[in-house]
């Protein structure tokens, strides 16, 4: 990766250079789209100051140690004069895109209580490894055309208004969700930029298709959508499934369902999605270790399976660094991954006594026997989680979720 950044006066059109170039050369290394901004987004500042100060941003103190860095990309990377961005759909290739099978698949697994629900980017290899590669690749096609070229890569590594770059590039718009949504692919890709010394022609913005619609702010199960386009990361699952650390907070833990890793919920329920596209590499496809293939021969292929709920928590430390390994899970590391499926594993117990018909008596009892399994576990917080758990198969139905 270079780092070397240095003004340049000549134009990136006179080595002919063009949008056009980009486009051939990602859609080659598998993205879906190419754009490039400018490097002006002041108007992103007060947004940004606002949200930080309001501590939406939760334990994620580099988005508060960086600041307005994250808005001023020659700050961030000095020399800076373009950004080139890139989407890449993740929709795994064997995936029924077809009368919507997809999300209906995806909402299905929330009902399937004793499963757990990891989020769809989630399934396959780790994005950052993908896009980090590809778009360094990217730069070097660039770098072809202009040989002193000064440049440096992210996807989701550093402090990059990436969403903000991506609409300012015209790869979409922001949703009310706070993620981007292209009129012809949903919201169901990865975002990437590469910051480069060269000026090149920003590409138009488009247009906010998002209308009066409010499906993403209805769906989402602890309201972390707080009003459109703001987003509390503290209430979001994903979050708290992934960058808290420590105890969840018990107001939030009946909220998260059977969501162990992320939540597409306001993903699934937005209308755009109906035009969500699969990958177009097969890095992004379903792990045999993470998810089951059906079986059954009537279904159409590309049907996956959440695991049981005890099966995944059955894993040793070991099993659990072998069946993630190369996946993005492997992040978060073990003490969480056991924390997340016990809150799941509580919320199955209160959805058997307030919901049987979701939840057979022997998946109930079979959840029981593990959590008693881990009771007394060497990790303080999952030893809490998993005492919480039990608690809520001898909770009263009248009690309040918040209490």
């Amino acid at each position: 990766m270079a780092s070397n950044f240095e003004q340049k006066p000549q134009l990136a059109s006179a080595c002919g250079l063009s949008i056009d170039d980009l486009q051939v050369w990602g859609k080659a290394l598998g993205f879906s789209q190419i754009g490039v901004s400018s490097i002006d987004l002041t108007h992103a500042e007060p947004g940004l100051t606002k949200w930080l100060e309001k501590g939406f941003h939760g334990e994620m103190e580099y988005m508060s140690r960086h600041g307005l860095t994250r808005a001023r990309p020659a700050e961030l990377v000095n020399g800076t004069l373009s950004v080139i961005t890139a989407r890449m759909n993740y929709l795994p290739s064997d995936t029924c895109i077809q009368d919507l099978i997809w999300i209906q698949h995806e909402t299905d697994r929330l009902d399937k209580v004793d499963e757990g629900l990891i989020s769809v980017y989630a399934r396959g290899r780790d994005y950052h490894k993908v896009l980090r590669q590809r778009l360094d690749k990217l730069a070097q096609k660039v770098r072809e055309n202009f040989s002193s070229l000064g440049y440096r890569v992210f996807t989701d590594s550093a402090p990059v208004l990436e969403v903000e770059l991506g609409t300012q590039s015209g790869l979409g718009w922001r949703g009310k969700h706070t993620l981007l949504i292209n009129k012809e692919a949903g919201s169901m890709f990865f975002l990437g930029e590469i910051y480069v010394d060269i000026p090149l022609e920003q590409t138009p913005k488009v247009e906010n298709h998002c209308g009066s619609c409010t499906a993403c702010i209805d769906v989402c199960p602890t309201g972390a959508i707080i009003e459109p386009y703001v987003l509390d990361a503290r209430k979001c699952i994903s979050y708290l499934t992934i960058e808290h650390s420590g105890s969840i907070p018990l107001e939030l833990r009946s909220k998260m369902g059977n969501h162990i890793y992320g939540c597409d919920d306001c993903q699934t329920a937005c209308p755009w999605n109906k035009y969500a596209q699969v990958s177009s590499i097969d890095d992004f496809d379903v792990r045999p270790t993470l998810m089951n293939k059906a079986d059954n021969k009537n279904l159409t292929n590309g049907i996956w399976e959440s695991k049981k709920l005890v099966e995944y928590f059955s894993w040793t430390l070991e099993e659990f660094e072998a069946n993630t390994a190369g996946s993005a899970i492997r992040r978060i590391g073990y003490e969480r991954w056991l924390r997340n499926i016990a809150v799941a594993m509580g919320n199955a117990l209160y959805q058997y006594k307030t919901n049987p018909q979701l939840i057979s008596p022997s998946s109930q009892e079979l959840i029981r026997q593990a959590l008693n399994f881990r009771i007394n576990h060497s990790s303080p917080v999952v030893a809490e989680h998993v005492s919480w758990a039990l608690q809520q198969g001898a909770r009263d139905f009248e009690q309040n979720f918040d209490e």
